[in-house]
């Protein structure tokens, strides 16, 4: 026997041998509108799993879903670990599998039987019985404070901890992180079982829907098994058609969804209203549950742009009979109890979700409609250069503004994501796995990092959407690679980046940068040339696809070498840091697959605003200083210059005939 027949599947557990006679159902969360600072509140992360319920006694141990199937067999790691707590308890929290960035992921769970190397975590945010006590008419303070105390110290089992009043700098962070949302609980609520409570709420940053499959259409081109799913879900008793979805499929999932319906063929639609699909279809049994992540809901209450993210198994089709998030009409929770509103200092009634009044940052959030998009765009008076006061609307208008020119530079190329979204004055980082959480509509590429040995899901910023949505993430700084998808191995330029220490003057870089202009000009090549934005020069060769990046990379270094001979005192090619003695770093090796440099028009994280923008040659002399090129200047320039940067993309420079020309 194998060892993957040795598990049970997640696909398994759905017989009524597995559901439980007798079982408590948790309390559940309303829709909340906005994320709301509150001092009656809590605010915890919502985990993008199987709800789970957990009672241990001296004798035995169940753990189950809320709708009662057990997960004994299934989630066996978690059952060793609650058999460690000695006490009389009951549970309550979510089981999730985690993935290569520690962040959950609901298909590798949904497919957990594929994915047992993934950490498997139970978090738990509730405790509802305690030595044999019952804790549900506790507050809900009181319950996390013996919770935290009573779990073991386990990778397995973790406390889902929480913060205290801050739940719009909360709901940032969360956002920031790529997580489904965060819940908003009030501090001395009891526990009502098995009811949708507004004392717990549940607001989203990512729109995931559950909803039951009604039917499926004939696949079509390539595709086997099926072409799409069609999607409904109860209201008021009869079946709502809320779209179909036919992508997030693999082969495997096809195959495996489609035996799955098969023995649920039925000869006529369970819906009463007519479906509008544009392709025949097998109507089945509407029992089986699906989870969908999708961009928005229309006012007659259909997902726009549905992905399939997996089967739940944790709950039956009866109990899908809402929208989880808020149709474009419909109101938030009513003021009689909307926390942002009853509890809110200085706050009435309003659409508007409640805000600390000391957090100007929070106060302004705009709903941007772009290529068929709707985007939030948030916090959009938060500095980002304190010095100048220059804030993340500004960059957004900026990007928005300066679409036209930057777009041929970053279209269907790869992107690594310099992300700010507290400003300059934090260091930020690098983000390149940004893929998956981001909306459906965003292209994305999953590509194999040599470095890391894991596969890498690189946002392409394919249109003006896109951008704003990269900028609306703190994304300052936007660095391409040098090859589009098509031809990922054979970059469209190459380039020399001067890059000077601190003691090196910018004089001295323009030194450089002529003397690099020297050797491309005795080799026949034309270089472009535009500062990084910050404390160096970039010089681009155009190359057209034409060459691997092995063969521009050492076309580069020639370059590089030679102009080093013309300033020895100045320059180096030395790539450490403590062997340059203080010159100016030639580098020729960004010329590799992956990596990248701040795009032309791409603002930078550094004082000033400026912005890494082509020159004229006539320009590059001494006195010219980056400094000249931020924020506030570009736009003026481009009305008199135009892009002056065309040229990289549409030129074609023959490497062999320039090394003839070098003697190389």
């Amino acid at each position: 026997m194998s060892l993957a027949a040795t598990h049970t599947s997640v696909h398994a557990v759905r017989s009524t041998r597995d559901k439980l006679a007798h079982f408590h159902q948790p309390m559940l969360a309303q829709i909340g509108d906005k994320p709301f600072d509150d001092n009656h509140w809590l605010f915890e992360v919502k985990w993008d799993g199987y709800r789970a319920v957990a009672e241990v006694t001296k004798n035995d141990v169940r753990l189950y879903s809320r709708n009662g199937l057990s997960f004994i067999d299934l989630y066996a790691p978690v059952v060793r670990e609650l058999k460690k707590i000695k006490d009389d308890v009951m549970l309550d929290g979510e089981i999730v599998v985690l993935d290569e960035h520690s962040k959950p992921s609901f298909q590798k769970l949904q497919h957990y039987d594929e994915n047992r190397n993934r950490p498997l975590v139970y978090y738990v945010f509730d405790c509802l019985r305690y030595k044999n006590k019952d804790l549900t008419g506790l507050p809900l303070e009181e319950r996390k404070k013996i919770l935290e105390k009573l779990l073991p110290k386990s990778n397995i089992i973790r406390y889902s901890d929480h913060v205290e009043n801050d739940g719009i700098t909360f709901f940032q962070k969360v956002s920031e992180m790529g997580l489904e949302g965060m819940i908003a609980k009030r501090k001395n609520s009891t526990y009502t079982e098995g009811k949708r409570s507004n004392d717990w709420l549940k607001i989203k940053n990512q729109n995931t829907q559950e909803a039951i499959i009604a039917g499926f259409t004939a696949p079509r081109n390539s595709r086997s098994y099926f072409g799409a799913l069609v999607l409904g879900l109860y209201e008021k008793g009869k079946l709502k058609y809320i779209g179909h979805t036919g992508t997030g499929f693999t082969e495997k999932v096809l195959k495996e969804i489609h035996g799955l319906l098969k023995p649920l063929i039925r000869e006529t639609s369970p819906f009463e209203e007519h479906v509008p699909v544009n392709s025949p279809v097998t109507w089945v049994e509407p029992v089986k549950v699906c989870q969908v992540k999708f961009t928005e809901i229309t006012d007659d209450g259909i997902l726009r742009h549905p992905v399939f993210m997996g089967l739940r198994i944790d709950k039956p089709a009866k109990d899908v009979d809402h929208v989880d998030v808020k149709k474009p009409n419909q109101k938030a929770v009513d003021k009689k109890t909307n926390p942002s509103q009853k509890h809110a200092p200085g706050k009435t009634a309003s659409k508007k979700p409640a805000v600390a009044k000391n957090d100007p940052a929070a106060k302004d959030g705009v709903i941007k409609r772009v290529d068929g998009h709707e985007l939030h765009l948030t916090h959009q008076s938060k500095v980002y250069w304190p010095k100048s006061g220059i804030t993340k609307g500004d960059v957004i208008a900026y990007y928005d503004a300066i679409y036209p020119y930057i777009i041929p530079y970053l279209k269907d190329r790869p992107e690594s994501l310099k992300r700010n979204p507290n400003g300059i004055e934090n260091k930020g980082f690098f983000h390149k796995d940004a893929g998956q959480a981001a909306p459906s509509w965003v292209k994305h590429i999953p590509l194999h990092s040599e470095s890391t040995g894991k596969d890498v899901d690189y946002i392409l910023c394919n249109d003006k959407a896109t951008l704003l949505y990269l900028n609306n993430l703190g994304c300052i700084e936007i660095n391409p690679w040098s090859s589009r998808v098509k031809n990922l191995d054979k970059p469209d330029y190459l380039v020399l980046d001067i890059d000077p220490s601190e003691r090196n003057s910018f004089d001295e870089v323009i030194e450089a940068a002529l003397a690099i202009k020297e050797v491309l000009d005795q080799a026949g090549a034309n270089g472009y040339c535009k500062t990084s934005g910050a404390t160096g020069l970039h010089i681009y060769v155009p190359l057209h696809a034409q060459y691997d990046y092995d063969h521009a990379r050492d076309f580069a270094e020639i370059v590089a070498r030679l102009a080093s001979e013309k300033l020895p005192r100045t320059t180096t090619l030395e790539r450490s840091l403590s062997k340059r003695k203080n010159r100016i770093y030639l580098d020729y090796l960004q010329n590799s697959r992956g990596q990248t440099l701040a795009s032309a028009y791409s603002l930078r994280p550094v004082e000033g605003a400026t912005v890494s923008t082509p020159l004229t040659w006539k320009e590059v002399k001494p006195g010219l200083h980056p400094s000249a090129f931020t924020i506030t200047t570009i736009a003026k320039r481009l009305a008199k210059t135009g892009d002056l940067f065309t040229g990289v993309l549409k030129e074609k420079t023959n490497l062999n005939t320039c090394l003839k020309k070098l003697g190389a």
